[in-house]
């Protein structure tokens, strides 16, 4: 130990080092940034100036759609900078904040989707007390256990990396920072930070895993219970949005945590990343647009307001 000396920055996988695949990187992951944040800042951008939006799902959705434009920003800005500079270089003080973030606003997402499947049973199996229980005060106070519970785990998880030294090799299997691979290039044991991320990933994830799920065992008995074909279609329409989000996110985080980091797998691996850091987050906006008609009047009303605001400066400077 006393021979080793410790690193200061680390090094990232580059995506290719072909000039032209590298041109073509940049550009499409330039325009998926610039269409998730677009996407999603319009979504908010709804969901606050629109009056018949001011409901507790949408309030959700809105904090979803915030939610999901931060975790891009946190890997998409420095993975462009690499592909531009082919440095793929970062401090390890970087590295731990981004590790810090991308916990958090995943650790947000996963009890935010729990709130929201609370909102959907509420809705479906008691519409009669909607109103009442999902008021704006049990809105917000949902919201700010989101907020701030999200916090425990990435603080948790980075103060235990105090503990670790950094000697090198520097070189990590990933675009952007990650736990799992900044603990293969620690000289220090890490089983008891593994141990302590395992427990907290655990009890934390099983707890939003249950709040997420249970809810829709009540809501399809209560569904199926629905004599009507049409009242059954229009209950499950409501919660169709939701459970696509959910099924993407949890199936791309097993995959990328849980699964083996094998040589055969690795290749899958970068590619189930790049989904879930970079398209996931522009999926749920879609989704949640193509399946809400009220989210679609609402845009079309904004659009056709902005072209007949355009329209009219235009005559009055002729």
């Amino acid at each position: 130990m006393k021979n080793q000396t410790a690193i200061t920055s680390v090094l990232l996988m580059s995506l290719s080092n072909n000039q032209k695949t590298i041109y073509v990187l940049f550009t499409i992951f330039l325009l998926l940034y610039l269409m998730t944040f677009l996407t999603n800042f319009t979504i908010i951008l709804l969901v606050v100036t629109c009056a018949h939006l001011h409901t507790p799902m949408y309030f959700f959705l809105g904090n979803l759609a915030f939610l999901d434009m931060s975790y891009s920003s946190i890997t998409a800005p420095r993975m462009l900078y690499d592909l531009t500079t082919q440095r793929w270089s970062i401090s390890l003080r970087d590295c731990i904040a981004q590790i810090f973030f991308v916990i958090y606003f995943g650790s947000s997402e996963v009890f935010l989707l729990s709130s929201m499947s609370y909102d959907r049973y509420v809705a479906i199996c008691h519409p009669l007390h909607y109103s009442q229980v999902m008021s704006w005060g049990m809105c917000i106070q949902m919201v700010s256990l989101v907020w701030s519970s999200a916090l425990l785990a990435p603080i948790i998880c980075t103060l235990c990396l105090r503990r670790l030294t950094f000697c090198g090799p520097n070189f990590i299997q990933n675009f952007f920072c990650d736990l799992p691979h900044l603990f293969q290039i620690s000289c220090t044991d890490t089983s008891m930070n593994t141990l302590v991320v395992i427990l907290v990933g655990c009890l934390l994830g099983t707890a939003a895993f249950i709040a997420t799920f249970y809810p829709y065992v009540k809501i399809f008995s209560t569904v199926l219970a629905i004599r009507t074909s049409d009242g059954k279609r229009k209950a499950f329409s409501t919660c169709t949005s939701h459970l696509t989000v959910v099924f993407i996110f949890y199936a791309s985080v097993i995959f990328i945590y849980y699964v083996p980091d094998t040589s055969r797998l690795l290749a899958l691996n970068r590619v189930v990343t790049v989904i879930y850091t970079q398209i996931t987050p522009l999926l749920n906006p879609l989704i949640y647009s193509l399946r809400s008609k009220d989210l679609k009047s609402a845009l079309q009303r904004a659009l056709h307001t902005h072209l007949f605001i355009s329209e009219k400066a235009t005559r009055r400077c002729r």
